[in-house]
């Protein structure tokens, strides 16, 4: 089983930014200047998790980049109107990468103490995916209202959306679960279980 800190993980998180980089450049090209825009924020947000490699595990920063290509596929080439579930497949994963890498990085200093309530771990990380959706479909509108564009196509739409982000976000608090165990166990190797534990009281 490979490592969530193989460094495999870590180059092609860089090879996936190079690629990026490419459709910002694409996106420019062809005139679509709000579409370079928001991949130029993913990719500056996505080389912002990268260069912290000591904050996420690797495969973390590996998916998140992932979810900013595959977003750039659907902006640039259009795959978000083509025939076929690419849109909300795309959303679901967003989603899920978001909330696996921001939720790490957010409850990261309670770690040793969630790891004794999963319950309540699963339903912190899980809420704190589904609120970042909501979110985003109320950047969406604004963005709709502001820009007269179709952002958004109908409430049926919205709705899906909301769902795939639920699900993506379910799927990110049960990752981060298990991460969460080999994450404390990889500590907790480094000093000992009561030293490591002090540092978080």
């Amino acid at each position: 089983m490979l490592s969530i800190n193989w460094k495999g993980y870590r180059f092609a998180a860089w090879m996936g930014q190079t690629l990026l980089g490419i459709a910002v450049l694409a996106a420019a090209t062809q005139g679509k200047w709000q579409n370079a825009i928001a991949l130029a924020l993913f990719l500056i947000v996505s080389l912002v998790f990268v260069v912290k490699d000591d904050k996420l595990p690797t495969l973390f920063d590996f998916l998140f980049v992932l979810a900013a290509l595959l977003n750039a596929g659907g902006w640039v080439w259009g795959w978000f109107y083509a025939p076929g579930p690419y849109d909300e497949l795309v959303h679901g994963f967003t989603m899920f990468a978001i909330t696996l890498a921001l939720s790490f990085l957010a409850y990261r200093p309670m770690l040793p103490i969630f790891r004794q309530h999963t319950l309540l771990y699963l339903l912190t990380i899980a809420s704190f995916g589904i609120a970042i959706g909501a979110l985003w479909e109320i950047t969406e509108w604004s963005a709709g209202k502001i820009l007269t564009t179709d952002v958004i196509g109908s409430i049926d739409d919205t709705v899906i959306d909301l769902i795939m982000d639920t699900l993506g976000s379910g799927l990110a608090a049960t990752i981060s679960l298990w991460v969460l165990q080999k994450w404390i166990d990889l500590s907790v190797g480094e000093e000992p279980v009561g030293n490591h534990l002090s540092h978080h009281k």
